[in-house]
């Protein structure tokens, strides 16, 4: 008896690539540009590409001078024009074969996670947060917040391994990684986690008060515990912090505010008091909204701007990214997932607070204060308590575990949000006898009062020298009207 089985050619899974060409081909070209990288990525499209992409090369602190999206007809075509975090080409081949494979095999969760322990071994940084619980908080901001969340965490018998907490128009994000204090093993039993949760969740509920604005009482304070995954990295943790911050609201701003100038007449911290401006106008024949930022230039601003109009559930089909003089130009045609633009005064109005917000919320003023000292247990209770009786309150705090050594920095003012006095910092100093290392700078170049955003039918006055990718569709939409020749 013979037996007949179907024929199925062995090249045929691999048809479609024969056909369209792999998922994803990347070109890194140091040939091109004198003084930048370029990297083009080709690939078939899909809902949140860009983000993952623009985050790959955040990832290693590339800075990106400019940048050309184009994501119709289902592929994705993009070219950066990129500087180390020294203003130098890409000329490590490590870094190089890094983007390669992560934007490679961006669509693929598997490979992007080995793509990832690729990462931690080019660049020395093992993953131990993956041995840690995480938790999440959201919530209103007061003074000396996060130093009764260290104190409590503390209390609670909880090694603090790392934490990262944002704090923007009275909202705080927190994420922090723990681990049990007697063990140094991750945090796994139900009834601890729920206590801490619950301890927290009632630390930063006593915020609430009365008199709070209906946006305030309408973004509940929040802690979330889990068990860190594997391949997570520090651009993740800034994408939760920014994820932590829309949902708390803090693209409204505070009451006491009300009073202040008018962002008009508000500068963003550029030296010749040139403003941010964010308009949003539609362009009808093309069923696109046209999204235009103007602002001072610093690292990880694209990463922010597409972070959020990722997460608001919006998709971004063409790009211009460009910078000029420290001024950054970003344009973005966009809809919704739905598939329509932008359609009324009071979404546009929302996605400008939003995109000013994500802008304003990594920038901090005033006294950035570096501390390192040999690590023990309730280290950062006992650091954050110092600063708190000397009237500073933390508005952005990096906490990391190096070895047996704990590095911390942290963005201060006092608890009326006004500049700290040198003579209050060396007083800190003085109290902090265990701190191996302690440096003292002034990043008062970048403010967090980067406002100015506006709501308006007609593009921002650009500095000269910009190009913009809008004005370019409009001429070209208005030539191609004048052609029509009417007809009786």
């Amino acid at each position: 008896m013979m037996v007949c089985w179907p024929y199925f050619d062995p090249e045929f899974d691999n048809l479609p690539e024969r056909i369209y060409g792999p998922p994803c081909r990347v070109c890194i070209d140091n040939d091109s540009m004198e003084e930048c990288t370029v990297i083009k990525v080709d690939s078939v499209n899909k809902q949140g590409i860009l983000l993952e992409v623009v985050q790959v090369l955040t990832n290693i602190n590339l800075i990106i001078l400019k940048s050309y999206i184009s994501s119709d007809a289902g592929w994705f075509m993009d070219v950066f024009h990129v500087k180390d975090e020294h203003g130098d080409k890409i000329r490590d081949q490590n870094v190089i074969n890094y983007i390669l494979q992560a934007i490679g095999t961006v669509r693929e969760i598997e490979n992007t996670v080995k793509a990832m322990a690729y990462r931690n071994d080019v660049f020395n940084n093992s993953d131990q947060l993956s041995e840690h619980t995480a938790i999440e908080m959201k919530g209103t901001d007061r003074p000396g917040l996060f130093s009764e969340i260290s104190a409590a965490l503390a209390d609670l018998h909880c090694n603090i391994v790392e934490a990262h907490a944002w704090s923007h128009n009275a909202r705080l994000a927190c994420v922090a990684y723990i681990s049990d204090q007697s063990t140094d093993t991750p945090i796994d039993d139900p009834h601890r986690l729920a206590t801490i949760e619950g301890h927290l969740t009632t630390l930063l509920r006593a915020t609430t008060t009365p008199t709070q604005s209906e946006s305030e009482i309408a973004s509940p304070q929040e802690v979330k515990t889990a068990e860190f995954g594997e391949g997570t990295n520090m651009t993740d943790v800034e994408r939760r912090l920014h994820q932590l911050m829309l949902s708390a609201g803090d693209f409204h701003r505070p009451e006491f505010e009300a009073m202040t100038p008018p962002p008009s007449s508000r500068s963003d911290g550029d030296e010749e008091g040139r403003k941010m401006v964010v308009t949003i106008e539609n362009c009808h024949e093309k069923w696109y909204s046209i999204v235009s930022i103007e602002c001072k230039d610093r690292p990880r601003l694209m990463f922010d701007t597409v972070c959020t109009l990722t997460d608001m559930q919006y998709v971004i089909f063409h790009a211009s990214i460009s910078s000029r003089d420290g001024r950054s130009l970003q344009e973005y045609f966009i809809r919704h997932v739905d598939g329509y633009a932008l359609s009324s005064e009071s979404e546009k109005e929302k996605v400008i607070k939003c995109l000013e917000a994500a802008i304003e919320r990594r920038v901090c003023e005033g006294v950035r204060l570096e501390l390192s000292a040999e690590n023990r247990v309730g280290l950062l209770s006992d650091i954050t308590r110092v600063l708190r009786e000397n009237g500073l309150s933390v508005v952005r705090a990096d906490v990391k575990t190096q070895g047996e050594k704990a590095v911390n920095a942290f963005y201060l003012k006092d608890i009326l949000g006004n500049e700290v006095d040198t003579d209050v910092v060396e007083s800190v100093k003085k109290e902090m006898d265990d701190v191996i290392d302690f440096e003292v700078k002034n990043d008062g170049g970048g403010s967090s009062s980067q406002q100015g955003g506006c709501l308006s039918s007609s593009p921002p006055q650009r500095s000269p020298g910009f190009f913009s990718l809008g004005d370019v569709l409009k001429s070209q939409i208005t030539r191609f009207s004048h052609n029509f020749i009417p007809t009786n």
